[in-house]
């Protein structure tokens, strides 16, 4: 590994210097085994930045979170999943106790603590579990223990999900960790269900916020699974400059190099969120290019990806350009339509179905082998400009409605 390079390693948010993390079962989601509760916490005060959900209701966690890193910093992450503390009586009061239990396990304070919550939306949160597993949760704190927290903060996933990469800022090698989790409830603007980021790079609150927020644009708020935007999505980075680089606090090559490893984070967690949507077999991959500029290229191929009726389309091996089409005809902008080409690509081979807005001869049979595997890639040429972007969704399945008509259950 030399100058600007990424790694991938192993460690999730416990691979940079000064993390630990645990994750235990306290009982809030009912059944005995099943972890529901994760802490990852700094051994030193961290630079901290966040990015919230648009959506106007709002979980109790998020409004004390915000509270509490407005200062820009933070040393520690609790989060809890199978409630969300959402639309809950004493909401806010059972989030700030959370940050008080868990900053007394860890000598700190209660205002350094991000808290986060997932789950069931309008369901009472009892303190009680919090209390019960605190302890236990604080003496499993470790450097090795991203798989517990990650495993801690699922709901409906399948798989956990956490990911690291190691880069040189100068002649200090960094690195960067994170943890995600996201199955249904995913249609995000400013962040995507709860990921959990940590680095031991040293950056500036004010810069860290600024990477995040420009960040998340082409990563996290480039997917969707079902089109509802949760009321409790979040993504948290924790930053302590353990790593001993120069402090990052303006433009340069440091910043460059940290922004590329970032999203090489987010990027592969966003794609992780989006293969695991609830019931999904396949992921899509949307590439447009020809637009009038990237901002409108993201609007696009987020639109067709999003596309209830395209996402069918591709669980049923269906070669239906025409609902490409549709979707890139109401996505926001002004654009024209008239000189559209798509093709349909996996690992089995590429089709071309759609040439200047109109239908391509093309085999059906051979489109349909393609659109079998579990990787599909649709590529949208607008022929209007130099913009492009990606997004990345799944397919809709008999198993979506099954998971979300007894998702209380």
């Amino acid at each position: 590994m030399s100058g600007n390079d990424i790694r991938y390693i192993d460690g999730g948010v416990c691979a940079p210097k000064g993390f630990r993390a645990a994750g235990v079962a306290c009982g809030i989601k009912g059944v005995s085994d099943k972890k529901d509760l994760a802490l990852i916490a700094g051994d030193v005060m961290c630079s901290a930045a966040a990015v919230y959900t648009t959506n106007k209701v709002k979980g109790a966690p998020l409004k004390v979170t915000k509270g509490n890193i407005a200062d820009g910093r933070a040393i520690a992450i609790i989060c809890n999943s199978g409630n969300a503390n959402t639309c809950a009586p004493n909401g806010e009061e059972i989030a700030r106790e959370t940050c008080a239990l868990a900053a007394d396990s860890l000598g700190v304070k209660a205002e350094d603590i991000v808290v986060c919550s997932t789950g069931v939306i309008g369901q009472e949160l009892s303190i009680k579990p919090f209390e019960k597993g605190m302890p236990e949760l604080a003496a499993k704190l470790r450097h090795g223990g991203s798989a517990e927290a990650a495993e801690a903060i699922m709901t409906t996933d399948t798989v956990p999900k956490e990911v690291a990469v190691e880069f040189q800022i100068g002649d200090k090698t960094c690195h960067i960790g994170g943890i995600a989790k996201g199955s249904g409830m995913i249609n995000p603007n400013m962040a995507t269900m709860l990921s959990f980021i940590t680095t031991d790079a040293d950056i500036t609150p004010e810069l860290l916020d600024a990477v995040l927020k420009e960040d998340v644009k082409t990563s996290y708020n480039q997917i969707c699974v079902d089109g509802d935007t949760s009321t409790n999505d979040m993504v948290v980075v924790l930053a302590n400059g353990l790593a001993g680089n120069d402090t990052i606090d303006g433009e340069g090559e440091a910043l460059d190099v940290f922004r590329a490893a970032l999203s090489e984070v987010t990027t592969y967690l966003a794609k992780k969120l989006a293969r695991d949507g609830e019931g999904a077999t396949k992921l899509i991959e949307c590439r447009v290019s020809g637009a009038a500029d990237d901002k409108q290229a993201r609007a696009i191929s987020k639109s067709v990806i999003a596309s209830d009726l395209l996402k069918a389309a591709m669980f049923g091996a269906d070669a239906n350009w025409g609902r490409v089409l549709c979707a890139i005809g109401y996505a926001p902008g002004d654009f024209s339509t008239e000189n559209v080409d798509v093709d349909m690509s996996s690992a089995a081979g590429m089709v071309e179905v759609c040439r200047g807005s109109r239908h391509k001869e093309y085999s059906e049979e051979e489109a349909s082998k393609i659109l079998a595997e579990e990787e599909i890639t649709i590529s949208v040429d607008m022929h209007q400009g130099s913009g492009s972007a990606v997004a990345w969704g799944c397919d809709l399945t008999y198993d979506y409605v099954k998971i979300n008509g007894d998702y209380r259950s």
